[in-house]
């Protein structure tokens, strides 16, 4: 962990706003510089984990979908753009992309002919196991300098600001950092 006396730009940022703009309201800065940092930071290293991994993130969100729903991981496509929290669109072309991976594949609903299912084939399921493996381990490694109960703490008081930001905003979706 860095130094707690080293330079902190953020604070420093707030400083002159305050300075030159006596009034303005800068304690937000505080919070959301650092928040679009490490996001930034940790968007980038996932790209780069996953790269080294032979997956990029829209593949990997689809393969995780599909696997975090269980036996026999298996979703309609309706249902993957509400966990996934994409549009119908984007499902498709992730879909098209993971089938001809042969990381899934599709078939229509029976009785039903314009429900589509898309199942993780083995191949798909092995790559998501290393690769959420890597991710998660990695993931755990970056904020390891943080006790277990500031992470505690931290997942916690960054639940509250979502939830309170998406409620103020009216948009409760969830993408992917950059998207």
């Amino acid at each position: 962990m860095a130094s707690a006396d080293a330079p902190y730009p953020v604070q420093e940022i707030a400083d002159a706003w305050e300075r030159e703009r006596p009034g303005t309201p800068v304690s937000a800065i505080g919070i959301v510089t650092p928040v679009w940092q490490l996001a930034k930071l940790l968007g980038d290293d996932r790209r780069r984990v996953l790269a080294r991994a032979g997956v990029d993130t829209a593949t990997l969100d689809l393969l995780s979908v599909l696997r975090r729903a269980g036996e026999p991981y298996t979703l309609s496509t309706r249902d993957l753009a509400a966990r996934s929290m994409v549009t119908a669109g984007a499902v498709s072309q992730r879909v098209a992309r993971a089938e001809r991976e042969g990381l899934v594949v599709r078939r229509a609903g029976e009785g039903r002919p314009r429900t589509v299912w898309v199942e993780l084939t083995p191949a798909g399921h092995a790559l998501v196991e290393q690769t959420v493996d890597q991710v998660l381990h990695r993931e755990a490694e970056l904020v390891g300098g943080l006790t277990p109960d500031q992470q505690e703490q931290l997942r916690e008081l960054l639940k509250l600001l979502l939830q309170d930001v998406q409620a103020r905003l009216g948009d409760d979706r969830i993408t992917q950092v950059g998207e």
